[in-house]
Protein backbone atom coordinates (compact mmCIF):
# COMPACT_ATOMS: atom_id res chain seq x y z
CA UNK A 1 0.00 0.00 0.00
CA UNK A 2 2.93 2.28 0.82
CA UNK A 3 4.06 1.45 -2.75
CA UNK A 4 1.46 2.87 -4.57
CA UNK A 5 0.93 5.64 -2.23
CA UNK A 6 4.40 6.94 -3.39
CA UNK A 7 3.22 5.54 -6.62
CA UNK A 8 0.49 7.57 -7.77
CA UNK A 9 1.38 10.97 -7.16
CA UNK A 10 4.63 10.28 -9.53
CA UNK A 11 2.78 9.22 -12.31
CA UNK A 12 0.10 12.21 -11.84
CA UNK A 13 2.87 14.37 -12.00
CA UNK A 14 4.29 13.02 -15.09
CA UNK A 15 1.19 13.33 -16.73
CA UNK A 16 0.46 16.65 -15.57
CA UNK A 17 4.46 17.69 -17.22
CA UNK A 18 3.56 16.04 -20.53
CA UNK A 19 -0.14 17.48 -20.76
CA UNK A 20 1.88 21.00 -20.48
CA UNK A 21 4.20 20.49 -23.20
CA UNK A 22 3.21 22.44 -26.21
CA UNK A 23 2.04 20.09 -28.66
CA UNK A 24 4.69 20.50 -32.13
CA UNK A 25 1.91 20.58 -34.57
CA UNK A 26 4.08 21.63 -37.44
CA UNK A 27 7.75 20.74 -39.06
CA UNK A 28 9.75 21.49 -42.04
CA UNK A 29 12.78 20.63 -44.08
CA UNK A 30 14.28 21.16 -47.51
CA UNK A 31 13.86 18.37 -50.19
CA UNK A 32 16.95 18.83 -51.07
CA UNK A 33 19.85 19.63 -48.23
CA UNK A 34 23.10 20.00 -50.53
CA UNK A 35 24.33 23.56 -50.63
CA UNK A 36 22.35 25.03 -54.12
CA UNK A 37 24.78 27.12 -56.62
CA UNK A 38 22.63 29.65 -58.25
CA UNK A 39 24.01 31.91 -61.18
CA UNK A 40 23.95 35.43 -62.22
CA UNK A 41 20.34 35.89 -64.18
CA UNK A 42 19.06 32.46 -63.22
CA UNK A 43 16.13 31.71 -60.52
CA UNK A 44 16.74 30.36 -56.91
CA UNK A 45 13.81 27.88 -56.25
CA UNK A 46 14.01 26.58 -52.60
CA UNK A 47 11.49 23.77 -51.92
CA UNK A 48 10.62 22.63 -48.43
CA UNK A 49 8.01 20.32 -47.09
CA UNK A 50 5.88 21.58 -44.62
CA UNK A 51 4.23 18.89 -42.36
CA UNK A 52 1.16 19.79 -40.40
CA UNK A 53 -0.78 17.80 -37.79
CA UNK A 54 -3.50 20.34 -37.53
CA UNK A 55 -6.44 21.47 -39.13
CA UNK A 56 -7.12 24.60 -36.84
CA UNK A 57 -5.11 27.30 -38.59
CA UNK A 58 -2.42 27.90 -41.25
CA UNK A 59 0.74 28.39 -40.13
CA UNK A 60 2.91 31.61 -40.73
CA UNK A 61 5.84 31.46 -42.91
CA UNK A 62 8.60 33.67 -43.23
CA UNK A 63 11.72 33.30 -44.96
CA UNK A 64 14.83 34.97 -43.74
CA UNK A 65 18.51 35.43 -45.31
CA UNK A 66 21.74 35.63 -43.19
CA UNK A 67 24.82 36.96 -45.12
CA UNK A 68 28.06 37.11 -43.07
CA UNK A 69 29.43 41.11 -44.62
CA UNK A 70 32.71 39.94 -42.53
CA UNK A 71 31.16 41.15 -39.39
CA UNK A 72 28.10 40.31 -37.28
CA UNK A 73 26.05 37.71 -39.07
CA UNK A 74 23.29 39.65 -40.72
CA UNK A 75 19.73 38.86 -40.80
CA UNK A 76 16.78 40.24 -43.55
CA UNK A 77 13.38 39.34 -44.14
CA UNK A 78 12.62 37.96 -47.66
CA UNK A 79 9.14 37.31 -47.52
CA UNK A 80 6.20 36.02 -45.56
CA UNK A 81 3.16 34.59 -45.61
CA UNK A 82 0.18 35.22 -45.48
CA UNK A 83 1.59 38.69 -47.26
CA UNK A 84 2.91 39.72 -49.97
CA UNK A 85 7.07 40.82 -50.40
CA UNK A 86 7.85 44.17 -51.72
CA UNK A 87 10.61 42.55 -53.97
CA UNK A 88 9.08 41.94 -57.27
CA UNK A 89 12.05 39.13 -57.99
CA UNK A 90 10.52 37.30 -55.08
CA UNK A 91 7.26 35.15 -54.78
CA UNK A 92 6.07 32.27 -52.37
CA UNK A 93 4.07 29.40 -53.70
CA UNK A 94 2.21 26.68 -51.83
CA UNK A 95 1.17 28.67 -49.09
CA UNK A 96 4.92 29.94 -48.68
CA UNK A 97 6.97 26.25 -48.57
CA UNK A 98 8.79 27.42 -52.05
CA UNK A 99 10.44 29.79 -52.24
CA UNK A 100 11.48 31.60 -56.16
CA UNK A 101 13.65 34.90 -56.43
CA UNK A 102 14.07 35.88 -60.13
CA UNK A 103 17.18 37.15 -61.71
CA UNK A 104 19.14 36.04 -59.01
CA UNK A 105 22.17 38.43 -58.07
CA UNK A 106 25.61 38.22 -56.12
CA UNK A 107 23.43 40.21 -53.09
CA UNK A 108 20.98 37.14 -53.01
CA UNK A 109 23.74 34.39 -51.62
CA UNK A 110 23.68 33.46 -48.63
CA UNK A 111 22.00 30.84 -45.72
CA UNK A 112 18.28 30.92 -45.99
CA UNK A 113 16.10 29.88 -43.12
CA UNK A 114 12.20 29.06 -43.27
CA UNK A 115 10.28 29.57 -40.42
CA UNK A 116 6.87 27.90 -39.47
CA UNK A 117 4.83 29.16 -36.95
CA UNK A 118 1.69 27.49 -35.71
CA UNK A 119 -1.08 28.17 -34.18
CA UNK A 120 0.12 27.48 -30.40
CA UNK A 121 3.26 29.50 -31.29
CA UNK A 122 5.73 26.71 -31.81
CA UNK A 123 8.18 27.41 -34.38
CA UNK A 124 9.71 24.83 -37.03
CA UNK A 125 12.74 26.04 -38.63
CA UNK A 126 15.57 24.73 -41.23
CA UNK A 127 17.87 26.15 -43.19
CA UNK A 128 19.74 25.45 -46.67
CA UNK A 129 23.17 27.16 -48.35
CA UNK A 130 22.78 28.95 -51.31
CA UNK A 131 25.71 30.33 -52.79
CA UNK A 132 26.61 31.74 -56.55
CA UNK A 133 27.77 29.54 -59.42
CA UNK A 134 31.13 31.52 -60.55
CA UNK A 135 32.82 30.75 -64.13
CA UNK A 136 36.22 28.80 -64.19
CA UNK A 137 39.09 31.36 -64.26
CA UNK A 138 42.79 31.44 -64.20
CA UNK A 139 43.58 28.91 -65.22
CA UNK A 140 47.55 27.82 -64.63
CA UNK A 141 49.79 24.62 -65.33
CA UNK A 142 52.54 24.04 -63.18
CA UNK A 143 55.45 21.81 -63.79
CA UNK A 144 57.51 19.31 -61.18
CA UNK A 145 60.89 19.05 -60.76
CA UNK A 146 61.68 16.09 -62.46
CA UNK A 147 59.28 16.81 -65.12
CA UNK A 148 57.35 14.18 -64.99
CA UNK A 149 53.92 15.27 -63.93
CA UNK A 150 51.44 18.93 -64.82
CA UNK A 151 49.48 19.94 -62.42
CA UNK A 152 46.41 22.01 -63.24
CA UNK A 153 44.90 25.02 -60.81
CA UNK A 154 42.00 26.94 -61.11
CA UNK A 155 40.93 30.00 -59.35
CA UNK A 156 37.58 30.17 -58.05
CA UNK A 157 35.29 28.42 -60.71
CA UNK A 158 32.04 26.16 -59.36
CA UNK A 159 31.90 22.37 -59.69
CA UNK A 160 35.46 22.77 -62.29
CA UNK A 161 35.84 19.63 -64.65
CA UNK A 162 39.46 19.03 -65.86
CA UNK A 163 40.41 17.69 -69.23
CA UNK A 164 43.91 16.88 -70.96
CA UNK A 165 45.01 17.71 -74.52
CA UNK A 166 48.37 16.64 -75.77
CA UNK A 167 48.98 18.06 -79.23
CA UNK A 168 45.42 18.82 -79.75
CA UNK A 169 44.50 14.76 -78.97
CA UNK A 170 42.44 13.93 -75.69
CA UNK A 171 45.34 12.35 -73.43
CA UNK A 172 44.76 8.53 -73.34
CA UNK A 173 46.55 5.60 -71.13
CA UNK A 174 49.88 5.63 -73.25
CA UNK A 175 50.77 8.79 -72.86
CA UNK A 176 50.40 8.78 -68.66
CA UNK A 177 47.97 8.35 -66.54
CA UNK A 178 45.49 11.06 -64.38
CA UNK A 179 44.74 11.35 -61.05
CA UNK A 180 41.12 11.15 -59.27
CA UNK A 181 40.02 14.21 -60.15
CA UNK A 182 42.22 14.80 -63.29
CA UNK A 183 44.05 17.61 -61.78
CA UNK A 184 47.18 16.00 -62.32
CA UNK A 185 48.81 14.57 -65.80
CA UNK A 186 51.54 11.93 -64.39
CA UNK A 187 53.41 11.57 -68.40
CA UNK A 188 55.85 8.51 -69.19
CA UNK A 189 59.25 9.32 -69.44
CA UNK A 190 59.50 9.19 -73.49
CA UNK A 191 56.26 10.88 -73.78
CA UNK A 192 57.37 13.81 -72.19
CA UNK A 193 57.53 16.11 -75.19
CA UNK A 194 55.00 18.25 -77.30
CA UNK A 195 51.92 20.67 -76.58
CA UNK A 196 50.27 20.18 -72.96
CA UNK A 197 46.93 21.53 -72.66
CA UNK A 198 44.49 22.25 -69.37
CA UNK A 199 41.15 22.97 -70.34
CA UNK A 200 38.60 23.46 -67.20
CA UNK A 201 34.96 23.79 -67.64
CA UNK A 202 31.69 24.09 -66.12
CA UNK A 203 27.88 24.99 -67.25
CA UNK A 204 28.74 28.89 -67.36
CA UNK A 205 32.27 28.12 -70.37
CA UNK A 206 36.01 26.99 -70.19
CA UNK A 207 39.22 28.18 -69.85
CA UNK A 208 42.50 27.09 -70.49
CA UNK A 209 46.30 27.08 -70.16
CA UNK A 210 49.23 25.09 -71.99
CA UNK A 211 52.60 23.83 -71.34
CA UNK A 212 55.19 23.42 -74.80
CA UNK A 213 57.83 21.82 -74.29
CA UNK A 214 60.34 19.85 -76.73
CA UNK A 215 58.23 19.04 -79.87
CA UNK A 216 57.98 15.07 -80.15
CA UNK A 217 59.59 15.24 -83.53
CA UNK A 218 62.76 16.99 -82.59
CA UNK A 219 64.34 13.59 -81.45
CA UNK A 220 63.71 11.33 -84.89
CA UNK A 221 65.35 14.76 -86.69
CA UNK A 222 68.25 14.48 -84.19
CA UNK A 223 68.87 10.69 -84.98
CA UNK A 224 68.42 11.65 -88.71
CA UNK A 225 70.65 14.47 -88.80
CA UNK A 226 73.34 12.70 -86.99
CA UNK A 227 73.39 9.77 -89.36
CA UNK A 228 73.62 12.07 -92.01
CA UNK A 229 76.61 13.89 -90.61
CA UNK A 230 78.21 10.65 -90.02
CA UNK A 231 77.81 9.87 -93.56
CA UNK A 232 78.92 12.73 -95.30
CA UNK A 233 81.69 12.90 -92.78
CA UNK A 234 83.18 9.06 -94.02
CA UNK A 235 82.61 10.73 -97.97
CA UNK A 236 84.95 13.28 -97.08
CA UNK A 237 86.99 11.01 -95.36
CA UNK A 238 87.17 9.19 -98.23
CA UNK A 239 87.93 11.68 -100.84
CA UNK A 240 90.48 13.03 -98.72
CA UNK A 241 92.09 9.50 -98.58
CA UNK A 242 92.19 9.57 -102.40
CA UNK A 243 93.66 12.86 -103.28
CA UNK A 244 96.30 11.53 -100.83
CA UNK A 245 96.72 8.58 -102.44
CA UNK A 246 96.51 9.98 -105.80
CA UNK A 247 99.14 12.84 -104.45
CA UNK A 248 101.76 10.17 -103.81
CA UNK A 249 101.36 8.15 -106.47
CA UNK A 250 102.10 11.35 -109.03
CA UNK A 251 104.98 11.86 -106.26
CA UNK A 252 106.00 8.37 -107.60
CA UNK A 253 105.73 8.80 -111.12
CA UNK A 254 107.46 11.80 -111.40
CA UNK A 255 110.64 10.22 -109.52
CA UNK A 256 111.04 7.11 -111.90
CA UNK A 257 110.85 9.74 -114.81
CA UNK A 258 113.65 11.47 -113.02
CA UNK A 259 115.61 7.69 -112.64
CA UNK A 260 114.63 7.38 -115.96
CA UNK A 261 116.58 10.46 -117.44
CA UNK A 262 119.55 10.01 -115.16
CA UNK A 263 120.48 6.77 -116.52
CA UNK A 264 119.71 7.30 -120.04
CA UNK A 265 123.09 7.75 -122.35
CA UNK A 266 124.46 11.11 -122.95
Amino acid sequence: MELKTWTLPWACFLMLALLSQPCRCVSVHFLNPKPLYVAKGETLILRTEIDIRTKEAVPTVTWERLANGGGPQRRAMVAEYPGQSSNRRVIMEEQGAVLKIYKFEHGDAGVYVINVTDHTGYVASAQHIVEEYLPVYHVSVMVNVSHTSLHCKEAWGTEPLFTWLHDQAKVDSSLGQLSADNTTLYVKTPHFCGLFTCMVSNRLGYSSATYTSEPCGRKGHGGTAAVVCLFLLLIFAGVLLFLLWRRQRVYMTRGERLRESDDSPL
